[in-house]
């Protein structure tokens, strides 16, 4: 399944200390530039969606919406989590190459 390989992933970058999560703080990563991909869960709010499309677009970030908030935060090891980024490049090209495969 490709969502298990998505979010293990995921579980396997927050181990090497390569996720950010919360909006606020994914913001911060996206505005200074450390941001390599931001994942936003599917049960985020409109406003959120929009707000991260329209950031994530204005500093050339790719964005992808994937899986929901308790999936996201439970691969995390915390509570729900609607937006992270991934800060490696690594990890970043082998969640899109089986999102966009």
């Amino acid at each position: 399944m490709t969502r298990d390989k998505v979010l293990n992933l995921i579980g396997l970058a927050m181990k090497a200390g390569h996720v950010v999560s919360g909006e606020f703080s994914v913001e911060k990563y996206i505005k200074s530039g450390k941001a390599r991909l931001v994942i936003i869960a599917t049960d985020a709010s409109q406003n959120t969606k929009k707000k991260f499309e329209d950031k994530c677009k204005f500093y050339n970030v790719p964005m992808i919406i994937y899986s929901t908030k308790e999936a996201l935060g439970m691969t995390l090891g915390k509570g729900l989590r609607s937006s992270i980024t991934l800060t490696e490049n690594g990890f970043k090209s082998a969640i899109l190459k089986i999102t966009e495969g």
